[in-house]
């Protein structure tokens, strides 16, 4: 960053009136409006309420807005789709104030208003021609004279001796002085929606680009990298996850083609291959709360346990946990990550179909659970099913899984199936849809919860019941069935359905 210095006032070069107008070149410059308003004054139709007010007549912009105007990137790098970082230098007249190096700390804490709030630039720069003394950058958009100071900071500028004179300096700002929002917005085309947020995985920054982003995704990736201190690699997903495994296709932007990478969620350490496997930092909330519903001693049955973002938290819990996942390198993966968290001693860890998990492993371990000594057992049972595109399809392997007669029904599994909806009612969508599936209605024994926003229009929801005996156990049918299911406590969601 480069500043070049000149005491306060306007050259003919630096500010040209004609007709009370100013040029284009100079609009960008809020000091411009300290000389022109002398002239304003004197012109018909301009009503100035007092000295104080006298800049009333500068047009009131947002401060997004204006930051947009001054602090933007050069209009030329419009279309760039390789990177240019030499091409964003641009010159900003920024009004300064000189006090002694001494009294800085102690002024700077009066001047909050008045300085400049602007990330990447220093609000204290040394003086060029004088040593013994310090510039405090001011916002431009609220200081332009000795009038624009508050009566309280004209006083402790009075007591510490300050000269309220304001002066300006030319300001360079170079590619590190914009935010990659900046960047992307001044080089995408105008109007089209500017890509600023992604998942972070460990060193990964995952994107999904748009149709109109894809000329400029290489630019984009570097950007993200160059902004994001930790970030040496970028991905955009190229395919939906809609393949037996839940991974997707990829392709490397930006950076290093490493996808082996170690992530930090809820206190537990994952380490995985990014390009192999399904892994969602946007559902860390989601691990937490159902992490949270567990009592120590009762048992989970993840089905589509992925890595382990429900498994090892809840055996944490000293929890019995059953983890199951198709996916070979999934499977790999989280017994790696049990070890990495040592769980590995309480977690059962499986490679298979999810019905085949549901009726073999889970099946054995609830008739043992279910059995004659169930009445003795005070720890409930839940079923994880992570897998919104499908898992509700995987539902009818609950119906007439299980022997012989059923025990209370307070001791019936309790199922956390999760799901995409992108009905207008999405909650009564879920229950509907899963109710079929089961042949049942749930619309009066299961709770839903809103887990997030997947898209526009499209919702990932998770419904809550407990398996009613005459799904469950064969030969049992829902109107000759005895035990009534006690209801699931309805969850409260932040979107009322």
């Amino acid at each position: 960053m480069r500043i070049l210095w000149r005491p306060f006032g306007f050259s003919r070069r630096l500010l040209k009136v004609e007709s009370c107008r100013i040029t284009e070149a100079e609009s960008l410059s809020p000091l411009a409006w300290a000389s022109l308003i002398q002239k304003l004054s004197r012109t018909p139709g301009i009503f100035l309420l007092d000295q104080r007010k006298r800049f009333s007549t500068m047009p009131e912009i947002e401060t997004n807005q204006r930051d947009s105007e001054l602090f933007s990137p050069p209009s030329d790098v419009r279309g760039m789709t390789e990177l240019d970082r030499t091409a964003f230098k641009k010159t900003v007249t920024i009004p300064v104030l000189k006090v002694r190096k001494e009294i800085v700390n102690k002024l700077m804490r009066s001047l909050k208003r008045a300085a400049l709030q602007r990330p990447g630039i220093k609000r204290v720069i040394e003086d060029p021609e004088d040593e013994e003394s310090r510039l405090i950058m001011l916002d431009p958009y609220k200081m332009f004279t000795d009038d624009s100071f508050e009566k309280g900071e004209l006083s402790i500028l009075k007591q510490l001796n300050v000269n309220p004179q304001i002066s300006k300096y030319n300001l360079e700002l170079t590619y590190e002085n914009f935010k990659s929002e900046e960047i992307l917005k001044a080089v995408l085309p105008e109007g089209q929606d500017v890509t600023s947020g992604f998942s972070r995985v460990g060193h990964i920054a995952h994107l999904n680009l748009r149709d109109h982003q894809l000329p400029y995704k290489h630019l984009i990736g570097q950007v993200m990298i160059d902004k994001n201190p930790g970030i040496t690699s970028v991905v955009n997903k190229i395919n939906n996850i809609d393949n037996t495994y839940r991974n997707f296709q990829m392709e490397v932007l930006s950076g290093e083609e490493n996808m082996m990478t170690k992530v930090r969620e809820n206190n537990y350490t994952y380490e995985f291959d990014f390009s192999k496997v399904y892994w969602n930092p946007r559902l860390s909330t989601e691990h937490s709360r159902i992490t949270e519903l567990l009592k120590p001693g009762d048992v989970l049955f993840d089905v589509f346990a992925g890595v382990g973002p429900f498994a090892i938290p809840v055996a944490k819990k000293n929890c019995t946990v059953f983890a199951n996942d198709l996916n070979p390198e999934s499977h790999k993966w989280l017994l790696h990550n049990c070890k990495l968290n040592k769980v590995d001693q309480k977690v059962k860890v499986f490679n298979l179909d999810g019905k085949d998990f549901l009726q073999g492993p889970v099946r054995e371990e609830l008739m043992q659970q279910l059995g004659p000594l169930s009445k003795e057992r005070k720890h409930a049972v839940h079923i994880v099913m992570n897998l919104p595109a499908k898992a509700i399809e995987f539902l009818s392997a609950f119906k007439s899984l299980l022997d012989g007669q059923p025990c209370g029904s307070e001791l019936f599994p309790i199922v956390h199936c999760y799901s995409f909806s992108k009905d207008a009612n999405p909650a009564k969508d879920v229950q509907q849809r899963a109710g079929t599936v089961l042949g049942i209605s749930l619309e009066a024994c299961s709770s839903v919860h809103l887990v997030r926003n997947v898209a526009p229009n499209k919702e990932m929801l998770c419904i809550t019941f407990r398996i009613p005996a005459a799904i469950l156990y064969k030969n049992q049918t829902l109107n000759g069935d005895n035990h009534e299911d006690p209801p699931i406590k309805r969850q409260r969601t932040d979107k009322d359905f």
